[in-house]
């Protein structure tokens, strides 16, 4: 687990059963009174489709500063003649306590609550291929020790909305998870859990 200033992470992350490669990437970082995390999902399984999420992953650790709009648009550009990725980006600003997300395809995104008030956010349908569309960024309100679940769609919301989840400590999460899910999941697999807790002084 990695215990940055004020966003603590720890991810879980299994590849399709037979395969060398997850095609899964993901990548987080906090700096700047800004946290971004980002995960993004190859199409299909294997060397390929781990090339095109790594490619996007390599894009956002490079611009991790900028809209996420823009951002998704750098993005698309480095997939013409590449397979696709669907693709979720998580931006958190510290300063103002709002987060920002955008999803495109099925990758998932849960919030919740201090009072255990779970929220799932809708993807936009579709994947990221290098052609131009439109991108929706959806807003929220940040609170002291809110949870941020982000999963791959070889996770379902079902699983992640398991009553073990609703535990307060990240790494506590992900290890419940691999526990009770592991040997059941037959594709690629992510789940990152996020938990905002306000630097103390």
């Amino acid at each position: 687990m990695h215990n940055s200033q004020q966003v603590e992470v720890s991810v879980f992350q299994k590849a399709k059963r037979g395969n060398y490669y997850c095609g899964d990437s993901y990548f987080y970082e906090e700096q700047g009174g800004t946290f971004i995390c980002a995960l993004a999902d190859g199409l299909g399984s294997g060397e390929y489709a781990k090339e095109s999420s790594q490619i996007v992953v390599d894009t956002i650790k490079e611009n991790s500063d900028i809209p996420i709009k823009t951002l998704l648009h750098k993005c698309n550009q480095k997939l013409i003649g590449k397979r696709g990725v669907v693709l979720g980006i998580l931006q958190i600003d510290l300063m103002k306590m709002k987060y920002y997300y955008s999803s495109i395809g099925n990758i998932g995104l849960m919030t919740i609550t201090p009072n255990s008030i779970r929220k799932r956010n809708i993807p936009q349908p579709g994947y990221l291929s290098g052609y131009d569309r439109p991108f929706k960024v959806l807003t929220g309100t940040v609170e002291q020790d809110m949870i941020f679940m982000m999963f791959s769609d070889g996770i379902t919301a079902k699983e992640v909305s398991n009553p073990h989840f609703l535990h307060r400590e990240v790494q506590h999460i992900t290890d419940t998870f691999s526990y009770l899910y592991q040997q059941k999941l037959d594709d690629d697999a992510t789940l990152i859990a996020m938990k905002y807790t306000k630097e103390t002084s």
